[in-house]
């Protein structure tokens, strides 16, 4: 790619499994990189210094950066993002991987989002967007659409402030429960209701420079928490690289008809996008649609996507920092599928139960990676610490191949509680 020497020293900011997925796609192939990670969780303290700070808070990221002479922040979450971590670190002069919080409001508001969507003619759902002086209009939307829609909460609510909803009672006690009853805080404050569309929801991310696109191999995640796609939402239980019904042909089309837009709209509107840019999908009878955008990783989309490629990761993210990108595909490795399974802890989504031993995790084969995110180490105990505990993931030469792996993998890991889903890899449908 032509962009100069690899930083031999970097800093992930964040504590979940997305952001162990990248330090450790970053440290695999330059055995000498110094990795700190903030604050971490009990799978980065396996190879990388865990300082304990917030990962949102951008004077304290720009102070460890220098201290720990970071040539590369990699931001992973996205109330990083939107706190302004990328814009410290670029003002401070260190070079940083993720979008400014300008550019990163295609995830922060839905409703710019969709706005931006419109003004680019991306293929979306038809939409209403409003706060509490505007129920009258959100509630005749809703009954143009018989009630039959999506409400988003229009801020983020870590992955958990979607309702779907069946017909106009659902949907009006969806809108109450953002306005009325503040469950998601702030980011309810406004409220985005949508139509509700019908296919099979794929996730395609790309790193982008600021003007070139590369896309990464597309994934597919499961967001809800039983199995066959019942439950409330989560996070994410689960993903799968590649996903069953995306040929070339449709990943063509949305660099084309999707992200290309996306990225020159923000670029013409002062805020160029550096990152990856992620686009939630519904492959519609019509199309793929843009369910939404994230302006970083997915999780846990990364934790089966960067086992994959065949590319050196640090180089690729550091060439989004700096430029330089370049174009095309990221190639994948001999191993092109995986499968990711995550579990989780007793009580999540809603209020996970911490503290239970983790055991099992010593006896994997070398080539089941473990992710962690609720996770700490009390002396040589391994613990729960959240929501989703670890994803488990292994590579195949096929999706079933992988899928084998990885359930057989999970046999051996226990902790009191522990939840998962039987059936990721499995290509189920999604209704938006």
């Amino acid at each position: 790619m032509g962009i100069g020497p690899t930083p031999r020293r970097i800093l992930v900011a964040g504590s979940g499994a997305r952001e162990h997925a990248l330090a450790w796609a970053c440290a695999r192939r330059h055995v000498d990189l110094q990795v700190t990670c903030a604050p971490g969780n009990g799978g980065t303290a396996s190879f990388a210094t865990n300082v304990a700070i917030a990962a949102d808070d951008p004077q304290a990221v720009v102070h460890l950066a220098r201290e720990v002479h970071a040539g590369l922040v990699i931001v992973g979450p996205d109330a990083a993002l939107a706190a302004g971590v990328a814009d410290a670190c670029r003002e401070a002069r260190i070079a940083v991987f993720g979008p400014n919080a300008a550019a990163a409001r295609i995830e922060s508001s839905k409703s710019f989002a969709k706005r931006l969507m419109d003004s680019a003619a991306i293929p979306t759902a038809r939409w209403a967007a409003g706060g509490a002086d505007d129920r009258a209009a959100l509630d005749g939307f809703i009954d143009d659409l018989d009630g039959r829609c999506v409400v988003k909460a229009d801020g983020l609510a870590l992955g958990k402030g979607v309702m779907v909803c069946d017909d106009a009672a659902q949907a009006r006690a969806a809108v109450v429960a953002c306005l009325d009853e503040h469950r998601f805080g702030s980011a309810g404050d406004t409220v985005l209701i949508e139509e509700r569309l019908s296919g099979a929801e794929v996730s395609v991310q790309a790193l982008v420079d600021g003007a070139n696109i590369r896309l990464l191999p597309p994934a597919r995640d499961y967001k809800r928490i039983g199995e066959a796609d019942t439950g409330p939402n989560t996070g994410g239980m689960g993903a799968v690289t590649p996903p069953p019904g995306l040929g070339d042909d449709v990943l063509s089309g949305v660099e084309r008809e999707v992200l290309r837009p996306c990225v020159d709209a923000l670029a013409a509107a002062g805020t160029p996008f550096s990152g990856c840019l992620y686009a939630g999908l519904m492959l519609t009878a019509d199309g793929p649609r843009v369910l939404e955008f994230n302006a970083r990783f997915g999780d846990p989309e990364t934790q089966v996507v960067l086992p994959v490629i065949d590319e050196d990761a640090l180089e690729l993210l550091t060439a989004c920092a700096i430029g330089g990108l370049g174009r095309g595909t990221v190639h994948r490795g001999s191993e092109p599928s995986a499968v990711g399974v995550v579990l989780a802890a007793t009580g999540y989504p809603g209020t996970p139960r911490r503290g239970d031993v983790i055991s099992g995790l010593n006896t994997l084969d070398p080539d089941i990676l473990a992710f962690h995110a609720g996770t700490r180490r009390s002396g040589d105990r391994l613990l729960t610490d959240g929501g989703r505990v670890i994803t488990l993931v292994a590579r195949g030469g096929s999706v079933d191949a992988a899928r084998q792996r990885v359930y057989r993998a999970v046999t051996s890991v226990h902790f009191d509680g522990m939840q998962l889903r039987h059936d990721i890899g499995l290509g189920t449908t999604a209704t938006a």
